[in-house]
């Protein structure tokens, strides 16, 4: 459910343009609006209130779906330039591990803490790009086989046991300022609005700006939509490749950080499917899998569709196995309207 395609060839909204031509073009609103209105129909009543439309429940959609929205938009560079990354689940668990382990275990306290987490998982996302490109090895098979070491290094450094964080001044206790930064919430019209949406919005709107208004981001665009002719118009595309993973790796660390906050703990098992739920959000955006074509407003919109069907049939009490078949189904839709839009 998608973006437009390139910024180059963008069009003024809707001119010359059908009615059916506007929905595939801008699917990913109209995806957004219409499961945003049918959960408001659907949703529990409790006290006369819709729960779901309740202020509280919006935000935590929100909440939860920056994670994987942040993630999402790494996945998203990657994916413009005919890559892909498998590895983001196992390496988000690899850093919220460290981050546990610095802060319990070792005891660097916060700023050191954020540097390893970021430094880790960037590392490991410029050695997956590292791969890739100078070894001339398919980022699928990259990532795959950084998946499982990734989770193995994790799990031999937790000792297959999850380590928990336990808040408090003291020895063996981490910083309560932890928590709050990265699991707190902030004051904003008499909300409290949990701080994970700050940094979802701040990587969306950086990840915009690079994409739109940078060589950089002409460049990632470039890649995906014809390596050769970028290889020949003077594009360095191994060092692009290289970069986009890295950020990913970035990002993934980030989102480790919110997600140990959020969690309390850091373990081997962190972060299992959240590669397929990066991919999904990418997908029902309207990124191409091919590359070249898509952008991080639609993967944005994508996170927030996903995180809006698991809130509605939650609250419906729908079981998990119906929910994993019908983000099966919409990401087939998704796909058959990308094709139907090019």
């Amino acid at each position: 459910m998608g973006e437009d395609a390139q910024p180059q060839s963008r069009q003024r909204w809707g001119a010359g343009l059908s009615p059916w031509d506007i929905l595939l073009r801008f699917q990913s609103y109209f995806g957004l609006l219409a499961i945003f209105v049918a959960s408001a129909l659907l949703s529990p009543i409790r006290n006369g209130e819709n729960i779901f439309l309740d202020p509280r429940n919006l935000l935590n959609i929100v909440r939860f779906a920056s994670e994987n929205g942040i993630i999402a938009i790494g996945m998203t560079l990657v994916i413009l330039t005919g890559g892909i990354d498998l590895s983001v689940g196992a390496v988000l668990a690899l850093c919220a591990v460290g981050t546990a382990t610095s802060l319990m275990t070792y005891e660097l306290g916060i700023p050191l803490t954020i540097l390893l987490t970021l430094a880790m998982g960037g590392a490991v996302g410029f050695l997956n790009g590292v791969i890739s490109t100078k070894l001339r090895i398919q980022s699928f098979i990259t990532t795959l086989a950084m998946l499982s070491a990734a989770r193995g290094v994790a799990s031999l450094w937790d000792d297959g046991y999850a380590i928990p964080l336990a808040f408090g001044e003291g020895e063996g206790l981490a910083p309560p300022n932890f928590d709050r930064i990265f699991a707190g919430n902030t004051a904003v019209f008499d909300l409290n609005v949990p701080n994970q949406i700050f940094y979802f919005v701040g990587v969306w709107l950086v990840a915009g700006f690079i994409l739109r208004r940078t060589g950089f981001g002409r460049h990632i665009y470039a890649v995906g939509g014809n390596e050769q002719a970028s290889r020949l118009s003077g594009v360095n595309v191994d060092r692009v490749k290289i970069a986009v993973f890295a950020i990913t790796g970035l990002l993934v660390g980030l989102a480790a950080l919110l997600h140990a906050a959020l969690v309390d703990q850091g373990s081997h098992i962190d972060g299992s499917g959240y590669e397929l739920n990066a991919i999904a959000a990418v997908v029902i955006g309207g990124t191409s899998l091919a590359g070249g074509v898509g952008g991080v407003t639609g993967t944005v919109i994508g996170a927030l569709i996903l995180q809006i069907l698991d809130n509605i049939l939650g609250l419906r009490n729908v079981q998990s196995e119906y929910q994993l078949i019908l983000k099966g189904v919409i990401i087939v839709i998704a796909v058959v309207l990308q094709r139907q839009r090019r």
